[in-house]
């Protein structure tokens, strides 16, 4: 009952033993391959899994450090605007603005009101709330982060101002 079946040829006399050793070696060999066939094939999805997680790591690493330039970006605004914000006390004078599509009020000096409509002065958004910086300070916010500006004329001359009334002469003798 223990006996195999190249046992049992033998015995019969249907093989002889040289040809019983060269099937075993090759069934030997074969079984080598296919542990080898295994093992390449393992040692592949070891290394497509590595790459794998390198890459996760690669995406990963790159969001961080988006995340942190992103984050400096909005603290260097934030002290571009505290360090050049323009006082508003004493504003008795509602300045309406668009944030989005909401109308916003600020309210400013008679001297800021001019300074806005010209494009001297700015709106920036800080935070909940908004701020008033000078047009320069403006230009820089919005080479860093545009979302954070909220409203900057666009800068108008006298000679501008005159040209939209150059067809209509004024009297020299004209008394206000």
């Amino acid at each position: 009952m223990g006996s195999s079946l190249q046992d049992q040829l033998l015995k019969a006399g249907l093989v002889d033993s040289q040809k019983a050793r060269q099937t075993r070696a090759e069934k030997r060999k074969q079984g080598r391959q296919q542990h080898g066939v295994a093992a390449d094939a393992d040692r592949l999805a070891a290394q497509q899994a590595l790459a794998e997680k390198a890459e996760r790591d690669r995406e990963l690493n790159r969001r961080r450090q988006e995340e942190a330039r992103r984050k400096a970006l909005a603290a260097e605004i934030t002290e571009l605007v505290r360090a050049h914000r323009i006082p508003r006390e004493g504003g008795d004078r509602p300045y309406n603005f668009t944030d989005g599509r909401l109308v916003k009020r600020v309210y400013v000096t008679e001297a800021q009101q001019r300074q806005l409509a010209n494009g001297q002065l700015a709106i920036v958004r800080q935070g909940d709330g908004y701020e008033l910086v000078s047009a320069d300070v403006a230009e820089r916010i919005r080479a860093r982060e545009g979302a954070s500006l909220v409203l900057l004329n666009p800068a108008k001359t006298r000679d501008e101002e005159d040209e939209a009334y150059a067809e209509y002469k004024v009297p020299d003798d004209l008394i206000w």
